[in-house]
């Protein structure tokens, strides 16, 4: 069983950045994706970016067309933890974040595809 939770969202001004935490416990998978999606009030959840990793290699990443080149998924494996970090931030990019993992890779643009979940963590961007 794996348990992740979320941390760093808040408020911020547009153009700004935030960077998300997640942290992982449970059982550790030697090949597994993370991902970031989000949802703003009214909308479906949406694939925000993913990373799957092997050991200490990465063997795919992807992002949103919405924020590429603004988000960057790293990990800090001392203390078992995912980061999203969020640069350039604007108004639309407003929702709760939610952190996602899966052992493996395959369909990482889909929610279904993903076993495990935390709890959101809000993100409020302002002008």
């Amino acid at each position: 069983q794996v348990q992740l939770v979320e941390s760093g969202g808040g408020l911020v001004q547009a153009g700004g950045s935030l960077r998300l935490s997640c942290a992982v416990s449970g059982r550790a998978f030697s090949t597994y994706t993370m991902g970031w999606f989000r949802q703003a009030p009214g909308k479906e959840r949406e694939f925000v970016a993913h990373v799957t990793w092997s050991g200490e290699n990465i063997l795919h990443a992807e992002s949103a067309e919405f924020v590429k080149g603004r988000f960057t998924i790293s990990r800090d494996n001392a203390k078992n933890t995912v980061y999203l970090q969020m640069n350039s931030l604007k108004l639309e990019d407003t929702a709760v974040y939610y952190c996602a993992a899966r052992p493996g890779t395959g369909s990482y643009y889909n929610r279904r595809n993903y076993d495990y979940w935390g709890q959101g963590t809000q993100v409020t961007v302002s002008s």
